[in-house]
């Protein structure tokens, strides 16, 4: 017997969710051995584009940055969107496309690597080299901090980061394949570099901070979730963030931090200093102890651990979609 229209339609549904299920491990294994490429890494030239669309639109108005955020973020996803549609009639290049858009858009390999070498420089009591390492975590001011200071920007960054680098990609390549997994990584590059509270671009990066603010939401929930189970203390980590995740200022980061300070049992948030600007921060888990610099590996660890169950979580999500879509076209 011939194979019927929706016999083939579901066969080539399953195809497509199995390429990203077999291209997202892969990805995510290349991304654990390798980390990120130290040179021609596409979200760096991904950067170099926007911040040339951004010299020529640049305008202190709202509308030329969200002008700026559909051109970049849209133009990526769509373009990103076009190579899987040709990549479809390969299985092979499938899985080749979805690994590659993986390894590119995650870092947590790397975000373990720089937290570590922070960490490192601390434990040998060399300060000034840990706050030169600290630029490539997070963009507070190094110089105005000690070393206590510096370890819990660290752990901050971790628990932030393993949101922003690894679970928010995941979960939307999850729901979008490889337009989902590029488009997040590009909202999220955007967000870093326009939608920070600066003079230049309180207005022109407000888009692109509310875009990430709207992207980011389910990844944060799941990390923060990921963060409760995997931490060495469920109870704490879920008191905290059920207490104190909303008095951050980020709808984001705030679970995530939240969860983070209750798993490790240590205490989060507080006064930092942002390029010359001091902010006074609610402090998370105010009950907890301050970060050691032993936290920093732990947080690390933690932050491995939730990216696996992340992983775990979108393959069997779009396993889950594949049956449903079988289901529907018997």
């Amino acid at each position: 017997m011939r194979p019927t229209r929706s016999d083939q339609i579901a066969g080539n549904t399953t195809g497509k969710h199995l390429a990203f299920v077999c291209g997202a491990a892969l990805g995510f294994a290349c991304d654990l051995v390798v980390g990120d490429p130290r040179r021609g890494h596409p979200v760096a030239a991904f950067g170099r584009a926007a911040q040339a669309v951004e010299e020529r639109l640049w305008r202190d108005h709202r509308g030329y940055g969200t002008l700026h955020a559909l051109l970049c973020a849209g133009g990526t996803a769509a373009a990103a969107g076009l190579l899987a549609r040709t990549a479809r009639r390969s299985p092979s290049a499938g899985v080749a496309l979805t690994a590659a858009a993986t390894w590119a858009v995650l870092g947590g390999t790397t975000l373990g690597r720089e937290a570590r070498a922070v960490g490192g420089a601390l434990e040998a009591g060399d300060l000034e080299v840990a706050r030169e390492r600290l630029p490539h975590l997070c963009g507070r001011d190094p110089q105005a901090l000690d070393g206590q200071q510096i370890a819990r920007a660290v752990v901050e960054s971790v628990a932030e980061n393993t949101s922003d680098a690894v679970v928010g990609a995941l979960v939307w390549g999850a729901l979008a394949g490889v337009p989902g997994l590029v488009g997040f990584r590009a909202v999220n590059t955007l967000d870093a570099m326009v939608g920070h509270k600066s003079p230049r671009h309180r207005r022109f990066g407000w888009a692109s901070a509310r875009l990430d603010d709207i992207v980011g939401w389910p990844g944060a929930r799941l990390t923060a979730a990921l963060a409760v189970l995997a931490g060495p203390d469920p109870r704490g980590a879920w008191r905290v963030a059920r207490r104190d995740a909303a008095r951050h200022p980020s709808p984001n980061a705030g679970p995530v931090e939240a969860a983070f300070a209750g798993a490790l049992g240590v205490r989060l948030g507080g006064t930092l200093a942002y390029a010359g600007r001091v902010e006074h921060r609610p402090v998370l888990g105010a009950e907890n102890r301050p970060v050691a610099v032993a936290d920093i590996e732990r947080a690390v660890r933690l932050s491995r651990r939730v990216s696996l169950l992340a992983l775990g979580t979108a393959v069997v999500g779009r396993l889950s979609l594949a049956h449903l879509a079988r289901r529907r076209n018997r």
